[in-house]
């Protein structure tokens, strides 16, 4: 069964916004981690961990965005199922990966204070990344 163009539009469009709420939020650890005071090899970690969150979670926008615009009514060229397949996979993978580099910035939040809260955000992670990716491929 071909999934229709509008299906497509729809899932663009949906992903496209849990994106940008992801990525904005990556960006806002960024921001705040540049100001603050650590310098510590953790907060190293969290940094790249949130700026990759941050990028992929961008060019998964900019992916679906394609999408998005290939299948809306008046698109100027004609489009086949097939034109929409790096757009998708592309989207797609830079998704799931700005997902796990997310979880594994929050994840490591908890190593700055103690090792208890460490091994707490750690195991809260873990199971997130678990039922999300239960989620998306259960569905």
């Amino acid at each position: 069964m071909e999934i229709t163009f509008e299906y497509w539009n729809k899932l663009a469009t949906q992903t496209v916004f849990i994106s940008s709420l992801l990525g904005g939020f990556s960006i806002l650890v960024i921001a705040n981690l540049l100001i603050s005071d650590l310098n510590t090899r953790l907060s190293k970690y969290i940094m790249v961990f949130a700026t990759l969150a941050a990028s992929l979670f961008l060019v998964s926008i900019f992916a679906w965005t394609s999408v998005m615009m290939m299948t809306t009514d008046g698109y100027p060229n004609k489009v086949v199922s097939s034109d929409l397949t790096f757009h998708r996979t592309l989207g797609a993978f830079t998704f799931l990966f700005g997902i796990i580099s997310l979880i594994a910035m929050i994840s490591s939040v908890g190593w700055t204070k103690s090792k208890k809260m460490g091994r707490i955000t750690t195991i809260v992670g873990v199971l997130s990344l678990f039922l999300i990716l239960l989620t998306m491929f259960k569905a």
